[in-house]
């Protein structure tokens, strides 16, 4: 299932669903059930059978590794944050360091909330994997390129870090498209929209960062 057919998929159960559950309207009639249709596809009012057929999909294994995959991951950019403040002057990399802080601060909270609700294992807090993971995740940094990072100052730092957090950003698109691309995952509304928020702040800020780097050659 591509990406754009995944998309219409949840909407249109979301919008089954809210229908189904909504309450009469004022003629004393239930609202209609509309299925949206694909690409080319025209959409079409279901049947009350069809509609009380309509279940939200449930999350997957495959679900449950981006989520466990994706905590150390935005911790490990929140470690990486916590070194600006001491590291460089730049009023620019400050102000995306922090929108960077405040936004997977929020998405960590998010991600825990989702598998503790789900009874499902959530990540330690000084854990560099999710659980069933034995390598770091795409785009992270080894322990050796954190103490690198770490260890530089001004200009250095600067470039090291947009050089170091662009790859890492890039990293978790990857993990995105792995799980809306892969079949398996993806499907379940809230894990849905989790992904493509992340996606979609992800290519802001890596924009952003791509800037700042080309304007200090």
């Amino acid at each position: 299932m591509t990406f754009v057919r995944r998309a219409l998929t949840v909407a249109v159960c979301a919008l089954a669903l809210a229908a189904c559950t909504s309450d009469p309207d004022e003629s004393g009639g239930d609202a209609p059930v509309v299925q949206l249709g694909g690409p080319s596809e025209s959409s079409r009012t279901l049947s009350d059978d069809e509609a009380a057929d309509i279940t939200a999909p449930g999350y997957t294994d495959a679900d449950v590794a981006f989520v466990q995959g994706m905590i150390p991951h935005h911790r490990q950019a929140l470690e990486m944050t916590a070194m600006v403040e001491q590291r460089t002057d730049s009023r620019d990399i400050r102000a995306l360091s922090e929108r960077m802080d405040v936004g997977q601060t929020d998405e960590v909270a998010q991600l825990e909330n989702w598998l503790t609700e789900r009874g499902e294992d959530v990540p330690g807090a000084h854990g560099q994997h999710g659980a069933g993971h034995d390598e770091l995740m795409p785009g992270m940094l080894t322990a050796d390129e954190l103490a690198q990072l770490r260890s530089a100052r001004g200009k250095r730092f600067e470039t090291l870090f947009l050089q170091y957090m662009i790859r890492h950003h890039e990293g978790a698109v990857l993990m995105v498209e792995q799980l809306l691309g892969g079949g398996q995952g993806g499907q379940e509304s809230q894990v849905f929209q989790l992904a493509q928020h992340m996606d979609s702040d992800q290519r802001v800020e890596i924009s952003r960062m791509k800037s700042l780097l080309a304007s200090q050659r």
